[in-house]
């Protein structure tokens, strides 16, 4: 269907983008475009976005990527927020070797964003890391009750989200994975960062 698309309009250019595992998805596919020399259809694409994406390869196949995103000029942006723990599987270790590549965009809790190489506290289940990731909950929690007041209505936080945050008091990556907070994000934290 994109084929289709890109064939019908010649000025035509498209992003792929994707949550969790569709962000996995969603950068595997210049690699499959790559491999099957789809040379037009990469030099079409504007840009990859995803939110929230685990690791999907080991540093050769980064280094490839890379390769291939700067030879057709495609954008990657990884957005990573806070204790996500998806962008932290597979764990990292020398064993398993999953590598992230591209630019990484890190928000914290307060929707602040830094352009970093790799996610902070990438050995997410370290035993050190318990009590501020607890602490972090705890906040989030509060947000999401506050949040309404600060930022405006269309930021208030449904019920089912306020329970995961609860949960979020014994396992805070779970919450943080939710699409809530990769909305909030880009809405509040765009202006932190200039993306190329």
């Amino acid at each position: 269907m994109l084929r289709c698309h890109l064939q019908a309009n010649e000025r035509a250019k498209f992003i792929v983008t994707g949550h969790g595992l569709g962000g996995a998805l969603a950068v595997l596919f210049p690699a499959v475009l790559s491999l099957h020399d789809e040379t037009w259809m990469l030099e079409r694409s504007e840009g990859e976005y995803t939110f929230g994406q685990p690791g999907v390869g080991d540093d050769t196949f980064c280094k490839f990527m890379d390769k291939q995103l700067k030879r057709h000029n495609i954008r990657y942006h990884r957005f990573v927020y806070c204790n996500d723990m998806v962008p932290r599987l597979p764990y990292d270790d020398p064993t398993l070797m999953f590598k992230h590549f591209g630019t990484c965009l890190y928000y914290d809790s307060f929707y602040k964003g830094k352009i970093v190489t790799e996610e902070p506290n990438k050995n997410y289940f370290s035993p050190i890391s318990i009590i501020p990731k607890t602490l972090n909950a705890i906040w989030e929690l509060i947000r999401s009750f506050v949040i309404p007041y600060t930022e405006g209505p269309h930021y208030k936080e449904c019920f089912v989200l306020r329970m995961l945050r609860l949960m979020g008091l014994v396992m805070a990556g779970i919450p943080a994975h939710s699409l809530q907070d990769y909305g909030n994000a880009t809405r509040l934290g765009a202006s932190d960062m200039r993306l190329q």
